[in-house]
C-alpha cells in the first residue's frame, strides 16, 4: 500500500503544480482551491506512504518522479520544452528513481 498512497500522493502534487499558473497568483478561485485541495490531498496520502516507506526513499520518489511530470506537462500544456542538457538531467533522475526503487533494500519496511 505504500507504494500505491505514494503514486497517488505524487499524482495529486502534479495536479496542484500544474494549476498554478492557472490561479494567476491566486487571484482565481477555482484553480486557487484546486491548488489548496491538491497540495492537501498529497500531503495526506505521502504521510500515509510514510508508514511503510522510509522518509528519505519516498521523498527521493516524490522529488524526482513531480520534476519529471511537471516537466512533461509543461511541454505539453504549456509549449514550455525542455533542451537537452534538461532532458539529460531528468532521464538520470528517471534512472535514480528506477536504482532506488529496484535495488535499494531500505525500500519498504
Amino acid at each position: 500500500m505504500g507504494y500505491l498512497h505514494l503514486t497517488i500522493a505524487i499524482l495529486a502534487e502534479v495536479f496542484a503544480t500544474s494549476l498554478l499558473k492557472a490561479t494567476e497568483d491566486f487571484t482565481k478561485l477555482w484553480p486557487s482551491i484546486a491548488v489548496v485541495v491538491g497540495y492537501g490531498v498529497a500531503f495526506y496520502f505521502l504521510t500515509l506512504a510514510l508508514r511503510h516507506i522510509p522518509i528519505g526513499i519516498a521523498y527521493a520518489i516524490w522529488a524526482g518522479a513531480g520534476i519529471v511530470l511537471i516537466a512533461v506537462i509543461g511541454a505539453v500544456v504549456y509549449k514550455q520544452v525542455p533542451d537537452l542538457p534538461a532532458v539529460i538531467g531528468m532521464g538520470l533522475i528517471i534512472v535514480g528513481i528506477a536504482v532506488v526503487h529496484l535495488f535499494s533494500k531500505s525500500g519498504v519496511h
